[in-house]
């Protein structure tokens, strides 16, 4: 089965076919910079790192890019708020936005380009617009003219004729028309700006993804992403700005992924139900939240709450415990005998499982049924009390494959225990040799509230942590 991905401007499913054979070029909308990112941050970032893990899983090379948004309104009134320099702000809050990615086990991008290292691109672009009759000064500011792209609304279905001025879009008397949007705004006293052909000012929002998809990646891309949020105006501002300069699609393929709720309640900063990411993993693995993410399809509304979490964890202990079995049977495993014939037939049909459900618009749920079946098959043949080592390889391999695009297991069997602990477990060992099972028992609770758990098991005891 080929790729096949929900394309928002289409409004259905279209077989994957990049632009450059074996190249994909991807954009994906990042954060505005002025704070911590929320769990409902973590949804985009999450589910993109997913797509883009995948693509290189089918020996695509990913050009992965993703914004930081680092002027803007926001960030000026939060700087004004800190007393700092708006890049001050900037650098505290892209250094916590990698740090709280990075734990979530997101890799890096390819790029994070910021808007204040592309300030020329982007009057540049703007420059162009006014030169073609898109865009237009007033006071200091520049306008697009939507009324001059007639493709604008294609993304969204919006109809400007239906928009209701002054409820859905600000009403601004220096506008044409209320649905023009800001390309570059003017400077108030003791703001930061730069100087441009307008005067003094800065960009507004929806044009700096525009030059900069252009600058690092082309006129034409495969694969424009972010939240359902961005769909309208951000996405449908980005394609009108590119499309009137180049004439030419921006993206082929637009993906955008649901909200996430908690308690079956919108998050939103009136009902204060905001969780920050670096705050929730305090409290859980992050691991349990990226599971949790990948729970759900993309396109589905996922909502977040203590028993979908308790739901996620002891989901994801299945495969850990499950992995970190597999790995401690193979320490004892025999060397010798062929891969029975049964095992490799079964490994290939889960792997074509997981494929086929990927290739389907990234099915994530349903790609995780595939690794919790390779979970159930590799759990019954670990029961045997004698193992092939290559078999057992073979389901590791397997597993760590899945995971090399889900990115849900933690390595951490493989850290060392601190002395006072090994100690432990020798006491209990020769604890129980001697049926002092007070004692081993009493060891046993110790380690346990050290969040070490013990599993006595015929090739000896292994142990985990919390």
């Amino acid at each position: 089965m080929t790729l096949k991905v929900y394309n928002t401007l289409t409004r259905k499913k279209e077989e994957f076919i990049p632009i450059e054979p074996g190249k994909v070029k991807m954009y994906v909308c990042g954060p505005t910079v002025y704070n911590y990112i929320h769990i409902g941050n973590g949804r985009p970032v999450i589910f993109f790192d997913v797509v883009r893990r995948y693509l290189e899983s089918q020996q695509y090379e990913v050009n992965y890019i993703t914004n930081f948004t680092d002027v803007d309104d926001k960030m000026i009134r939060k700087a004004e708020e800190m007393a700092v320099s708006v890049p001050e702000l900037a650098e505290t809050f892209i250094a916590a936005f990698l740090e709280d990615i990075q734990s979530l086990g997101v890799h890096e991008a390819t790029l994070n380009p910021r808007v204040t290292e592309n300030i020329q691109e982007i009057i540049d672009f703007i420059a162009a617009l006014v030169e073609k009759d898109f865009a237009y000064e007033a006071r200091g500011d520049v306008y697009y003219r939507t009324s001059k792209f007639t493709d604008y609304g294609k993304l969204s279905k919006q109809n400007l004729e239906e928009l209701q001025h002054g409820i859905r879009i600000e009403v601004d008397e220096r506008k044409e028309n209320p649905q023009d949007f800001v390309l570059w705004k003017a400077a108030k006293p003791g703001e930061i700006y730069w100087d441009s052909p307008w005067g003094q000012g800065r960009p507004g929002w929806h044009i700096e993804c525009s030059a900069m998809v252009r600058k690092y990646l082309g006129e034409t891309i495969d694969i424009h992403g972010g939240g359902q949020d961005l769909t309208f105006p951000h996405h449908e501002c980005e394609i009108a700005q590119t499309e009137a300069v180049t004439g030419h699609p921006m993206a082929n393929y637009w993906l955008h992924n649901a909200f996430l709720n908690i308690d079956n309640e919108k998050m939103s900063k009136s009902l204060g139900n905001g969780i920050l990411i670096r705050d929730l993993i305090k409290q859980i693995k992050p691991q349990v939240f990226r599971f949790f993410m990948l729970s759900a399809h993309y396109r589905n509304p996922l909502n977040f709450s203590d028993e979908s979490l308790k739901q996620a964890t002891n989901a994801l202990e299945r495969i850990q415990n499950a992995y970190d079995n597999m790995k401690h049977r193979l320490a004892t495993a025999s060397a010798t005998g062929e891969v029975e014939a049964g095992i490799t037939d079964k490994l290939q049909s889960i792997s074509n499982q997981f494929v086929d459900k990927m290739n389907d618009d990234f099915n994530t749920p349903d790609a995780i049924t595939a690794v919790f079946d390779l979970v159930a098959e590799a759990n019954l043949y670990l029961q045997q009390e004698r193992v092939n080592a290559e078999a057992v390889k073979l389901f590791i391999e397997q597993l760590e494959a899945f995971d090399a695009t889900l990115g849900i297991l933690s390595q951490q069997g493989d850290e060392l225990l601190d002395e006072e602990i090994e100690q432990l477990i020798i006491e209990r060992t020769e604890s129980r040799k001697s049926k002092n099972w007070a004692r081993a028992d009493e060891i046993r609770d110790r380690l346990t509230e050290k969040g070490i758990f013990l599993e006595d098991t015929p090739q000896g005891i292994r142990w985990r942590r919390k």
